[in-house]
């Protein structure tokens, strides 16, 4: 199971990227765009996925991904239960959605592609 301390370790050094407590819920953006959103227990996590992926990924993995809300659907949003993931898989999530918000060149700088 991965944690706060754990999502922290991953996103601290991402370029333009910052924390912020919206409403007692922690969330990190790239500018105005959040990219991950912790529930208030911190046992989920909502995360920038891509639109046209998130049904197979629910229904390869009922135990890790959720749908987002209704009011969610209509971005590139998914939920993802922190209890079954690993620090591995939470580093892959973290970076592809960071990647989807920050400007191609920033990510290749980043990557160093």
């Amino acid at each position: 199971m991965v944690d706060l301390d754990d999502i922290r370790a991953v996103t601290e050094g991402l370029p333009r990227s910052y924390e912020v407590i919206v409403r007692d819920r922690i969330k990190f953006r790239v500018g105005r765009i959040v990219y991950l959103a912790l529930s208030r227990d911190e046992k989920q996590m909502g995360i920038g996925f891509p639109k046209e992926e998130r049904a197979a990924a629910i229904a390869a993995y009922p135990e890790k991904f959720l749908p987002p809300s209704k009011a969610d659907e209509r971005y590139k949003w998914i939920e993802v239960n922190l209890a079954v993931l690993d620090e591995e898989e939470l580093r892959e999530l973290i970076l592809e959605a960071w990647r989807m918000c920050v400007p191609r060149k920033v990510a290749a700088e980043y990557f160093g592609e």
